[in-house]
């Protein structure tokens, strides 16, 4: 059981529940379902931030996490992620909360917790954001998409309405920091998918208005978040991929990472089937054997970081298989 300093810390550093209904951002409600699935995410996500940050160790952390329904438990690790991120960054409050969350039971979520990392970047004073150049190189750059997805969530107008966009943002990995821009759009874009409310023409609609440089990796977090979290029909997933017409292959390689991270950490649900047989022309097991086939093995000597490189040899190889011959 959490400590009583342990219970005081999460409560203080633990946002409000409000914070994630839909009423109290301004989302858009598609349906009571729909609504009823986004909030259970911000739900879960702010449960697993609690467990990490009011527990006694990991190890009790976890516990409290693995109890936690299959279909929401990554959104929790990816909670948890943000809370061992705040207490890396928080002065007194020890290191290492990040590595021992991916050394245990949180290494098959390694995706999501990346994200959540993220999540703390936007929420911590820039001499305390973590530090992401000890992470893995090539799954890194999910930190930002974690950040781009905060941002877009909580500070919607700007980032959603305003389209805004930092192309200096001061990437602490300093590699390939004029790639930052488009990682933070792969977050925003998964953002849109909470933002109208599992609505998918909405969401390509949201989509179109953004600059056409923009839309790939907006299209490929919004394939990312259709597939991981769900919330709607077989048909809406048709318009979506009619809609994000030639960006199909984002779309498809979003969905592909989503199985993925699923499937490596045993929470595979039905939506995520539906999802990548209609955006990737595939089983879920077929699309997350894409993303390890074609995972670059080292670094990138050329002018894109390999976390691009896989990106787009995940979308050419899905569309490849799923064009008319």
């Amino acid at each position: 059981m959490p400590t009583a300093l342990g219970r005081l810390r999460a409560r203080v550093l633990t946002p409000s529940v409000t914070a994630t209904s839909l009423d109290e951002r301004g989302f858009h409600r598609k349906s009571p379902e729909a609504q009823e699935l986004l909030e259970t995410v911000g739900r879960r996500f702010l449960e697993g931030y609690g467990h990490a940050v009011g527990a006694r160790s990991t190890t009790e952390a976890e516990d409290r996490l693995e109890a936690i329904e299959q279909r929401f438990r990554g959104f929790a690790y990816e909670g948890a992620g943000m809370g061992a991120a705040m207490l890396d960054g928080l002065p007194g409050l020890g290191r290492g909360h990040v590595d021992r969350l991916l050394a245990g039971r949180g290494g098959p979520h390694e995706y999501m917790v990346y994200v959540g990392v993220g999540w703390a970047m936007a929420r911590l004073p820039r001499a305390c954001w973590p530090d992401v150049g000890a992470l893995d190189p090539l799954l890194r750059w999910l930190v930002l998409d974690g950040y781009g997805f905060h941002q877009a969530y909580f500070r919607t107008e700007r980032y959603v309405g305003g389209q805004y966009r930092d192309p200096r943002f001061p990437w602490p990995a300093h590699d390939h920091p004029d790639y930052a821009a488009n990682a933070v759009d792969q977050g925003v874009g998964r953002a849109l998918w909470f933002v109208c409310g599992t609505d998918a023409d909405l969401v390509a609609t949201a989509v179109a208005q953004f600059p056409a440089s923009r839309r790939r990796d907006l299209y490929s977090g919004v394939g990312l978040a259709a597939t991981y979290a769900g919330g709607c029909t077989e048909r809406e997933l048709t318009v979506l991929r009619e809609r994000g017409g030639e960006h199909r292959g984002a779309l498809a390689q979003g969905s592909a990472f989503a199985a993925e991270a699923r499937l490596r950490a045993g929470l595979h649900v039905a939506h995520t089937a539906l999802a990548t047989r209609v955006l990737c022309g595939m089983e879920p097991e077929e699309a997350a054997a894409v993303t390890q086939e074609v995972r670059p093995r080292g670094t990138s000597a050329g002018p894109l970081p390999a976390y691009e490189v896989w990106r787009r040899a995940i979308a050419a190889r899905i569309t490849g298989a799923t064009e008319p011959r």
